[in-house]
């Protein structure tokens, strides 16, 4: 793999790195932190109910040099849906802001090891950009690993997230943004609407897999959001988030993964589109399966909270649901 090669000692290139592996080590971030086409992206974000403030913990401590980036701020501002994908122009008007050029290598991480940050690595493929990567392991492993972190951002660093924000505002305003120098390829097979979900259900040529809580996914636990309903997409099945990473919050090797998914009865010769509450976590499948050699799994962007919502769309509940 890629990671395991390239340790402290290798020269730096993203350009060598494979984009076929999802995720870079702490040790290479750290022997490669100070390279100029870096840029590495602090995306913690976290549920509502964990009340966490992302930035708030971003200025306390981050690895050196990071950016953040506000996975609720970037976002389409034209739905009541929580962070969905923005538009080509949005996306491009919000990384430009942060210095980030097509030239650059892309590093980013979260809070909790594996979390949002895959939902950013999403974004940036399904906007053309293939050199990205989730740091393994994420702040927790940084720190476990003695490695020195900011205690204050720069105030560049707060302008740039500052001006990432209006910058979305303003595309979506109508009014011009600064210079563009991220230029966007949009890959429409990343993403998935309620629409090709739901001929889905009919014709069955995608295996769904939902990366929530077995719980929520039965019916037997409340949607953490009001107004949705409980249950999943009929024929869907469930691999919560957490099954794929190992107890550090590392994603897990080839092997383990292969068998997570056997056990789970999904065949890796076969198309497979992923879901989960809001689609954050569902980004940690498709990483899990991108690993695989499946480099071209969609993400159902409005995952349950959209189709939950839905008066007319089918909801499938288990038998224990059922009869509570």
């Amino acid at each position: 793999m890629a990671t395991r090669v390239a340790g402290s000692t290798a020269s730096f290139s993203t350009r060598s790195l494979s984009t076929g592996e999802p995720v870079v080590s702490v040790d290479w971030l750290h022997a490669n932190l100070r390279e100029p086409d870096l840029k590495v992206l602090d995306a913690s974000w976290y549920m509502p109910d964990e009340q966490r403030n992302p930035l708030q913990e971003y200025q306390v401590a981050h690895i050196p040099g990071a950016l953040f980036f506000d996975v609720d701020g970037i976002s389409d501002r034209t739905t009541n849906l929580p962070h969905m994908l923005p538009s080509e122009e949005a996306f491009a008007a919000a990384v430009s802001a942060l210095g980030i050029e097509n030239k650059d290598g892309v590093v980013v991480y979260d809070g909790k090891g594996i979390f949002s940050a895959a939902r950013v690595w999403w974004m940036f493929r399904v906007f053309g950009h293939d050199r990205v990567w989730v740091l393994d392991g994420g702040l927790p492993r940084w720190r476990a690993s003695g490695f020195d972190v900011e205690s204050s951002a720069s105030g560049d660093a707060i302008l740039k997230a500052s001006a990432a924000s209006e910058a979305i505002e303003k595309v979506y305003h109508g009014q011009p943004v600064g210079p563009v120098t991220f230029q966007t390829k949009y890959q429409p097979h990343l993403v998935w609407t309620l629409e090709q979900v739901k001929k889905n259900t009919e014709d069955q040529t995608y295996q769904q897999i939902d990366a929530r809580s077995k719980a929520r996914f039965d019916g037997v636990a409340a949607e953490p959001r009001k107004g949705i309903r409980s249950g999943h997409v009929p024929g869907s099945k469930c691999i919560p988030f957490g099954q794929m990473l190992d107890s550090s919050q590392t994603l897990l090797s080839e092997d383990q993964l292969k068998k997570k998914f056997e056990q789970e009865e999904i065949s890796l010769d076969k198309p497979v589109v992923t879901s989960c509450g809001t689609g954050v976590t569902a980004c940690i499948l498709a990483l899990g399966l991108h690993r695989l050699g499946k480099t071209d799994v969609p993400v159902y962007d409005g995952s349950w909270t959209e189709w939950g919502a839905h008066e007319d769309t089918p909801v499938a509940t288990s038998a224990a649901a059922t009869s509570s």
